[in-house]
C-alpha cells in the first residue's frame, strides 16, 4: 500500500476518441533511428563514431557529445547504418539503421550492485548506453554523472490523452522493473519515489503496488495528476540548487533488463492512438522506430497530423519520421487547416472543453478532435484559468511574463525549476490567449540553464 495518499482537486481530463485497444502485437519494422536534438542541451555536432555502410550490435556506440564524453548513445537494434543524416550547419539529425530480422546484442559482464560502489556503477551504466535513459530536473537534461540526486521519481501512469496503459506494458517484466529501481536505490542520497495510480476506476499492477525498496504515493485526481512533475511538488519541491532525477517505467525496464540480462535492451511497446487511426492498438517494437512503417496501412486518410507522443506536449513528425527517445505514443488526428464558420461563437460544438459556454462541457461523450487552435494569438487575458487545471501552487501568468522579460530572479521566485513543458501543457490548451506556454517556458529553462 502507498506511505501516502493525494487527491488533487486542480485538472482537466480530455475525453476524446482513439483509445488503443489492450492488446500488444509485435510490428514490423525494419528502420530505426537515434536523434542527438532529443537530448536538451546537446552540442549539435556530437562526435559520431559510425559511418554510412557500418554493421553494429545493439548497445555498439553511436555517438557522444562532445562536452560529456562519458555518456554513451548507443544503438537501439543491431544491423547496418544506412545514413548520417545532416541538416543546417552539418549538425546531426539522425542516426537511421536497418534492423537486423533477429536482434544481436552486445554482451555486458555481470555487476554485482551490492559489493560494487557508486561510482564503479556510474560507469557502468555509461558504458552499457542505458544513462542517457535518466533523465534530469531541473532542465530536462540527461542525468550528470558528477551530481548525486536529492531523490529519484518515478509515475507508473500516464493521465494525458489517450494515453497508454503502462499496467498494460509492465505485464512480464516485474523482474527487470524491480531490479531497475533497486539500481536506482544506489544512485541517490535520498529515496526513489514511485507515484501509484489511485484515481476512481483505475488501479495500478502489483508490479507497481507491491515494489520494494522504494517510497510510494498514490494519487487522484484529473490530468496532469500522472504528471512526474506534478507529482514531485506534492512529494518534495525542487528548490534552487537541488537536482532530482526521473524515469519512465520503460527506462527503469531497459536498466533492469542491463542486470538481469546483461544487454541493452530497447524493446519498447507503443500505443498507436488517435481518431484517424483504423485500429488503434499497442505495438512491441524499438526504440526510434521509424513511424510510417508503424503505421503502415492503419490510416484512415492522409490528411493527418502524426504526433511522436500525446497530443498536448508531443512533437509533430513526418510520415517517414522516427519516434522520438521518450515517447511511448503515437497520435494520429485530422489536420485541422479548415476555416470554422463563427467559430467559438456556436455554442453546440462538440469539442472537449472546460468552458460551461459550450454544452459539450457536460457531455461525457467521448469527442474526435483536430488541429485547429479556435481562435488566434494574442495578448494575455487574466482569467485563472492556468489556476484552475494546474494542480501546483504556482502561478504560471507571471512566470511566464518574468520569462518574456527575462528576470532571472522572479523566475526562480516563482518556481521555474519545478515545471516541464507536460507541465504547463494543459494550461496552453485552456488558454483563452493562445499563448505557446510550452515554448516560453523552454526558452526560460535553457536560459537558466546557459547563464548558470
Amino acid at each position: 500500500m502507498a506511505s501516502n495518499s493525494y487527491n488533487l482537486k486542480k485538472g482537466f481530463d480530455i475525453n476524446i476518441l482513439g483509445d488503443a485497444k489492450k492488446k500488444i502485437v509485435k510490428a514490423s519494422v525494419k528502420t530505426f533511428a537515434l536523434k542527438p536534438k532529443n537530448f536538451i542541451g546537446m552540442a549539435p555536432i556530437p562526435k559520431v563514431l559510425v559511418v554510412a555502410g557500418d554493421t553494429v550490435k545493439a548497445g555498439d556506440v553511436l555517438f557522444f557529445d562532445k562536452t560529456r564524453p562519458e555518456i554513451k548513445y548507443v544503438a537501439p537494434v543491431s544491423g547496418k547504418i544506412v545514413d548520417v543524416k545532416r541538416g543546417e550547419k552539418r549538425s546531426i539529425q539522425e542516426i537511421i539503421i536497418k534492423g537486423d530480422q533477429n536482434i544481436d546484442h552486445k554482451s555486458f559482464p555481470a555487476f554485482d550492485i551490492n559489493t560494487s560502489d557508486r561510482n564503479a556503477l556510474v560507469h557502468y551504466l555509461t558504458e552499457a548506453g542505458v544513462w542517457p535513459h535518466i533523465n534530469e530536473r531541473p532542465y530536462d537534461i540527461v542525468a550528470s554523472t558528477t551530481i548525486i540526486p536529492k531523490n529519484i521519481f518515478v509515475s507508473t501512469f500516464d493521465s494525458a490523452p489517450l494515453a497508454p496503459d503502462l499496467n498494460l506494458i509492465v505485464k512480464g517484466n516485474g523482474d527487470a522493473f524491480q531490479k531497475g529501481l533497486d539500481v536506482l536505490g544506489k544512485l541517490t542520497s535520498g529515496k526513489v519515489h514511485l507515484g501509484i495510480d489511485g484515481r476512481a476506476g483505475h488501479s495500478s499492477d502489483p508490479i507497481f503496488a507491491q515494489a520494494k525498496n522504494v517510497s510510494l504515493h498514490s494519487f487522484s485526481g484529473k490530468h496532469p495528476v500522472g504528471n512526474v512533475g506534478v507529482q514531485i511538488h506534492h512529494i518534495a519541491p525542487i528548490n534552487a540548487n537541488e537536482t532530482v532525477w526521473t524515469l519512465g517505467v520503460q527506462d527503469v525496464v531497459t536498466i533492469g533488463k542491463l542486470f538481469t540480462e546483461g544487454k541493452y535492451d530497447a524493446t519498447k511497446v507503443v500505443a498507436l492512438t488517435g481518431s484517424e487511426l483504423d485500429n488503434p492498438i499497442y505495438v512491441e517494437t524499438f526504440l526510434g522506430a521509424n513511424v510510417g512503417e508503424l503505421l503502415n496501412g492503419n490510416l484512415t486518410k492522409d490528411h493527418v497530423r502524426i504526433v511522436s507522443g500525446d497530443l498536448l506536449s508531443g512533437k509533430k513528425i513526418e510520415k517517414d519520421g522516427f519516434l522520438n527517445f521518450r515517447d511511448n505514443q503515437v497520435s494520429v488526428i485530422e489536420e485541422g487547416d479548415h476555416f470554422d464558420l463563427l467559430g467559438w461563437l456556436i455554442p453546440a460544438q462538440s469539442l472537449p472543453t472546460n468552458s460551461r459556454t459550450f454544452f459539450s462541457y457536460f457531455s461525457k461523450k467521448k469527442k474526435k478532435v483536430d488541429t485547429n487552435t479556435h481562435g488566434e494569438f494574442r495578448s494575455f487575458v487574466v482569467q485563472g484559468e492556468y489556476e484552475e487545471v494546474l494542480p501546483m501552487d504556482i502561478y504560471v501568468q507571471h512566470l511566464m511574463k518574468a520569462i518574456l522579460i527575462k528576470d532571472f530572479e522572479r523566475m526562480e521566485g516563482l518556481g521555474i525549476y519545478e515545471l516541464s513543458e507536460e507541465d504547463v501543457a494543459i494550461c496552453e490548451y485552456v488558454c483563452s490567449s493562445k499563448q505557446p506556454l510550452q515554448n516560453i517556458l523552454r526558452r526560460g529553462l535553457d536560459l537558466m540553464r546557459i547563464e548558470g
